[in-house]
């Protein structure tokens, strides 16, 4: 007799396996993180095979764990691209996003995924570029749903998180250290004006030895050694390494992640919404074992 998989199990197998923990994968699914506990022993115990080494501090697959993941993974899209063809024919066209270039990962194309699963007849036309940028196109009505990186907050956003502001320099750099200190920035880049702002209240000299429209020239600038940075922690390129400078630069504080969108009244655009919220959220979580 025909043995069948519970779906839902493996769904909730695949969210820890990707956020690394109980706890994120239930704030991904809306569950709670008993109901993802028990799910994950049921398959476990459905397929007489352990899943999950819970042996360390977190959690990590064994190895009948990694089979079933490639497996789980086609299962899910195939399941949900049925039902997205089957159930979402109303919704086809297309929907702008706005997100500026350093939190496009990781969130993002965990979002887009979800999207094009629950709507694949709607295309996310996604744009990447400077807070201000997104702002001034948003205000005009060109743009239907952006990402921010603010000091605060507009009347109509919201706050998905805070992150800190690092400082970045080349691998085992030294420019750092000398004075004046050589800042290299886009033209319209928000955090730009709050570091030399402190760097100014710290009685630290600085000069901008580069500025660019270019992300890229910045990235070739620094990871050379030429000059220093500020990005939110964990948009870091590899090529960049935080300075520790052990207090000769001053501390930078939190920066909101704020996210607007005008027409609440859109399924599409409130589930944009939800899948964006879900995927910031995953980030505060702690993982849990």
């Amino acid at each position: 007799m025909p043995r069948n998989l519970d779906l839902t199990a493996l769904r909730s197998f695949v969210a820890v396996a990707d956020t690394g923990g109980v706890t994120k994968a239930a704030g991904l699914l809306h569950l709670t993180q008993s109901a993802v506990s028990m799910q994950l022993k049921r398959l476990e115990e459905s397929l007489d095979a352990p899943l999950l080494d819970r042996a360390g501090r977190g959690i990590a697959l064994t190895a009948q764990g990694e089979q079933l993941l490639s497996y789980a993974r086609r299962m899910l899209v195939l399941n949900d691209e049925i039902y997205g063809r089957l159930t979402s024919n109303a919704y086809e066209g297309e929907v702008t996003l706005g997100v500026p270039h350093d939190i496009i990962y990781p969130v993002i194309p965990q979002v887009l995924r979800r999207f094009a699963a629950a709507y694949p007849r709607m295309r996310v036309q996604l744009s990447s570029s400077f807070t201000s940028t997104l702002l001034d196109e948003y205000r005009r009505g060109g743009i239907d749903m952006i990402l921010t990186t603010e000091d605060s907050v507009g009347q109509d956003g919201e706050t998905l998180t805070a992150i800190p502001l690092v400082w970045l320099g080349a691998p085992g750099g030294q420019i750092w250290k000398e004075r004046p200190l050589r800042l290299a920035y886009e033209h319209r880049c928000i955090f730009r004006g709050f570091v030399q702002r402190q760097l100014d209240a710290a009685g630290i000299s600085w000069e901008i030895a580069v500025e660019s429209h270019s992300s890229r020239t910045i990235e070739a600038t620094v990871s050379a050694d030429l000059a220093v940075h500020t990005m939110l922690a964990g948009a870091e390129p590899r090529h960049f390494e935080r300075i520790a400078h052990g207090g000769a630069l001053p501390d930078l504080r939190d920066f909101n992640v704020n996210l607007y969108h005008a027409d609440t009244d859109n399924p599409v655009i409130r589930d944009l919404a939800g899948f964006i919220r879900d995927g910031f959220y995953t980030l505060q979580a702690p993982a849990m074992a």
